[in-house]
């Protein structure tokens, strides 16, 4: 079926980060038309997007063919089920990372997609961080030779359990499967797979049900890459530290977009995404130190990619494939943090 833009979309859940990522974005996309949400109990996005048809549930949209384009928001544990119906209704899909809890459930939807001549991507709106971007831009220009060691933080201040759905005892809770996923995508979009990998994946926190650190090295023999997350840090830790022959780089603070959105900045104009020159990273050569510039972050970029991907046949940026790896190092992590030891690439885990 031919689809012509705007594509309508639909989203499927609105809680946080549907209502202050999602949204907004979709509602930006010249090619994207937020034409329906699905709410169980409230009617929360047609007070913002008064155009919007409420649906009580994923089967009631599909029934009365609601959307074109299928957002799936909900918890880990209904991704899999729900962007099973979606494709099988002919709808093209995007899932909130971490696409699937389990590999396996990615590899089918990759499948199905295919098999429907249907696009199927996965939100890891952490590609388009400006930070990320600067790192990769480092590392085209060779600016510090020969990479040996690369240090990933996502590192916040969250001592009390919160009554979130991904803090609580349900499957695909936690952080590992949150912010690992990003740090994870980052790492092996940049690198590849590693050769092996070893995790320290623990609950912190008093009354904790869910996971909430993780230390994960990723080995490439000559190279590493480490990346970690808690929400018991109360002081500064570097985003990135990239260590070469050349020099080091080094980057303190997130990208500034997630607190834009969360402070209900719509995500309009030249200047968004842009980091001010006092938040920049340094690069630390042989014989000089210097500010080095943050790229501009644009995760608006994903979603004009999907609408050019239905429209246009052009190519994903972000495709089930590359998650599926994620979600394989992912689990390879969990296996190594309970059996205490690394586990090698031969181990055919990913």
């Amino acid at each position: 079926m031919k689809l012509f833009s705007p594509i309508r979309t639909a989203i499927v859940g609105f809680g946080s980060v549907a209502e202050k990522m999602h949204a907004p974005l979709i509602d930006v996309c010249p090619d994207l038309d937020l034409a329906a949400v699905v709410e169980r109990n409230s009617n929360r996005c047609e007070q913002k997007y008064p155009k919007v048809q409420t649906y009580r549930s994923l089967e009631s949209l599909l029934e009365q063919d609601g959307a074109d384009l299928i957002v799936i928001t909900t918890p880990n544990e209904f991704h899999f089920p729900m962007a099973k119906m979606a494709l099988n209704a002919g709808k093209h899909v995007v899932v909130d990372k971490p696409v699937t809890i389990y590999s396996h459930e990615a590899e089918e939807l990759q499948q199905l997609a295919k098999d429907k001549n249907l696009i199927c991507s996965v939100f890891h709106n952490r590609r388009f961080d400006g930070d990320f971007l600067t790192l990769q831009e480092i590392l085209k220009q060779d600016l510090l030779g020969r990479i040996v060691y690369l240090e990933s933080h996502f590192d916040r201040f969250r001592p009390q359990v919160s009554e979130n759905w991904r803090e609580k005892e349900v499957p695909g809770n936690g952080i590992t499967y949150d912010l690992g996923s990003h740090l994870i995508d980052q790492v092996v979009l940049a690198f590849g797979a590693p050769k092996s990998i070893f995790a320290d994946i623990r609950k912190q926190r008093t009354h904790a049900v869910a996971d909430d650190y993780f230390d994960i090295t990723l080995d490439y023999g000559d190279k590493k890459a480490r990346v970690t997350a808690g929400v018991l840090v109360n002081a500064p830790t570097p985003k990135f530290l990239l260590l070469g022959e050349k020099g080091s780089y080094q980057k303190f603070g997130l990208d500034v977009q997630e607190a834009a959105f969360k402070a209900n900045i719509r995500p309009e104009g030249n200047d968004w995404g842009v980091e001010p020159e006092e938040r920049w990273g340094n690069l630390y050569l042989e014989n000089e130190s210097r500010v080095y510039p943050t790229l501009k972050g644009d995760y608006r970029i994903f979603y004009q990619n999907v609408a050019d991907a239905i429209l246009k046949e052009k190519e994903l940026l972000v495709q089930v494939p590359q998650t599926i790896s994620v979600l394989k190092l992912i689990e390879a992590s969990f296996k190594s943090s309970k059996e205490n030891r690394p586990i090698l690439r031969e181990e055919g885990l990913w």
